[in-house]
């Protein structure tokens, strides 16, 4: 039985599908108008392998991530940079989607777009009005009524009094209270707008993925994901529009995953510690930024520094190099065995995806440990096969381990001539040539059939 810990009732609880064998799950997603950071990798990463693991135990998935296209940040860059938004947007969903690629992020089964759901946005607003959930004010926007709804607060804890007195920011006087939000802006000049029953505007943030979540998905459904940072207020504003317009529960289970800290400090652009998926890729593969990003809990921090991503490269190192050089084993691993149950027990534990990676190692070290090629790959079509759920190991290992660019045919050049050396009984050559490709990050092993080498 599946465990998640539920941020709505602040503990695990099983997962209990709303129909049975299938469950749906809504992700924010970007709000497109720079590169992903990797903020954004831990959240596409996490909730790819929630998907991947429910579908490997036999779920039926709907899998929803939006993008967001329309938004204060998207018209002033595009304002800044005197482009239309659309190209801005487009630009930038492209770069997303390398990027996802890039680090075997698999595509969401629908990826609703804001600026594509403005007819159910604008239903939505006017079923909030309709039900009195929401006022026009008196400069044309429409703000939600916080107080009208009577759970507000109930994901993140928060009180409304609480608040109140918290509040530092410059109240707008046509608001009915400080925390009331807006769901549609009455437009400005130099900003997009559509028509609407209460003129042209554009939506607020929190209401596009109300919108967009029951539009994909219903207005109830399993699973809500994103961001520990969008608990309050995006989540907590999405609740409340979304049952305060349909009259029915929103989602039963909320997940969150936690922040990443760069060198053991809150990753932001102010401090100047920010770096996008595609600074990192520039000097680690992309299954090595994967895995590091599984050695921590979903919900615990990530630090990101320079050692932990060299522990990760070569931890990933040590799973690969157990399958170098064992036959083709794919089909192998039936998933019946001591370390499939154990595997799934970790993942059943609300996704703990360090206590799996765990067992991958051990059936490496059981592996590097067999005299017996046959039983060697049975075991590694199992860890190919448990590292798959995870979305690693399915590169061929000899390939992954000396990588695949032009430096490759120099290093070639240099082992055949440190085995011409040997030959000769040149050892101080050979040896000067195996210290120079050390220093490159090379690692030779000398073996019966010859001369192998990999990327520390």
């Amino acid at each position: 039985m599946i465990t998640i810990y539920n941020t709505l009732t602040k503990q695990k609880q099983p997962l209990t599908p709303i129909s049975p064998g299938k469950i749906s799950l809504y992700v924010c997603g970007m709000t497109v108008y720079d590169y992903c950071h990797v903020g954004h990798a831990r959240v596409m990463v996490v909730f790819d392998v929630v998907v991947r693991y429910l579908r490997s135990i036999g779920f039926s998935v709907t899998y929803v991530r939006n993008i967001t296209d329309i938004d204060d940040k998207i018209i002033q860059r595009a304002n800044d940079n005197g482009e239309d938004f659309k190209n801005l947007t487009a630009r930038f969903i492209e770069a997303m989607h390398e990027d996802a690629d890039a680090l075997g992020v698999l595509r969401p089964d629908l990826e609703p777009r804001a600026s594509d759901s403005i007819p159910e946005i604008i239903s939505m607003v006017q079923d909030l009005l309709d039900k009195d959930y929401a006022y026009l004010t008196d400069n044309g926007d429409v703000c939600y009524a916080v107080q009208r709804f009577a759970n507000y607060g109930k994901l993140s804890g928060k009180r409304l009094e609480d608040l109140r007195a918290g509040e530092r920011v410059v109240v707008d006087q046509s608001k009915q209270h400080p925390l009331d939000f807006v769901l549609w802006k009455k437009a400005k000049p130099n900003e997009p707008s559509w028509d609407s029953p209460w003129g042209q505007g554009r939506p607020g943030w929190h209401i596009e993925c109300s919108a967009m979540s029951t539009t994909c998905l219903g207005n109830h459904f399993d699973i809500h994901g994103g961001g520990m940072d969008l608990q309050f207020p995006h989540h907590e504003n999405e609740i409340a529009q979304s049952e305060g317009a349909t009259g029915e529960p929103f989602v039963n289970v909320w997940m969150h995953n936690g922040f990443v800290r760069i060198n053991d400090e809150k990753m932001s652009k102010s401090l100047g510690n920010f770096f996008t998926v595609r600074e990192v890729l520039e000097r680690y593969q992309p299954e090595v930024v994967r895995y590091f990003i599984l050695t921590s809990h979903y919900r615990s921090p990530l630090n990101y520094s320079d050692q932990e991503l060299e522990s990760a490269k070569h931890a990933l190192n040590r799973l690969y190099t157990a399958l170098r050089g064992l036959p083709d084993s794919s089909g192998a691993g039936g998933g019946e065995g001591d370390y499939n149950q154990r595997f799934n027990a970790a993942m059943d534990d609300d996704f703990n995806t360090p206590e799996a990676l765990a067992i991958l190692f051990e059936l490496s070290h059981e592996i590097n440990k067999m005299r017996d090629l046959s039983q060697a790959a049975q075991l590694g079509g199992e860890l190919r096969r448990l590292g798959g759920i995870l979305g690693l190991l399915q590169a061929d290992p000899e390939a992954y381990l000396q990588g695949t660019d032009q430096e490759n045919e120099e290093i070639e050049r240099l082992i055949g001539e440190r085995q011409a050396a040997r030959k000769g009984r040149d050892w101080a050559r050979a040896d000067q040539i195996r210290a120079q490709l050390k220093e490159q990050g090379i690692v030779l092993e000398d073996g019966a059939e010859g001369t192998i080498w990999r990327r520390e």
